[in-house]
């Protein structure tokens, strides 16, 4: 009989992947999906710095509105007092010196100077306060010619 050589049931040898040169599907989506990421994040800190100057430059603005919304608001309480009777009143007391018919306007005199009781016994002299008056004519010509007028 001739005899075979008898193939014995072994482990068989599962092929194997090679490591280092090729790169798998889901080792491309994770560089993808990083490379995405990083790019994501390097946009999202690039806006915030830029909103930086821009936050600074509101807030200024802000605190300058709310300071002339102020000054603004003082200044209608002032023109509203200013149009009243009462102001009106105070200051022809204090300012214009003016009374009320039946009252009598009392002026302190300072304690340091000497008030004579009796009016001195002076002469008035009439000064004129105005300038003499020149011709029309001569007004023109001096303004437009810069020069006095000739003689005539």
């Amino acid at each position: 009989m001739t005899s075979q050589p008898s193939v014995t049931p072994g482990p068989e040898k599962l092929p194997q992947r090679k490591r280092g040169g090729q790169l798998s599907s889901i080792q491309i989506m994770f560089a993808a999906i990083l490379a995405i990421a990083l790019i994501l994040a390097i946009n999202f800190s690039s806006r915030i710095a830029a909103t930086q100057p821009l936050q600074q430059t509101y807030d200024e603005v802000r605190a300058e509105i709310d300071r002339l919304s102020a000054e603004q608001a003082s200044l209608i309480q002032e023109r509203d007092y200013v149009r009243s009777d009462a102001y009106v009143e105070a200051w022809a007391r204090d300012e214009g010196k003016m009374v009320r018919p039946g009252e009598v306007l009392v002026i302190p005199v300072p304690s340091a100077v000497d008030v004579d009781t009796t009016p001195p016994d002076t002469a008035f002299v009439e000064v004129e306060t105005s300038p003499p008056q020149s011709d029309p004519w001569v007004v023109w010509w001096e303004l437009f010619f810069d020069t006095p007028p000739p003689d005539l």
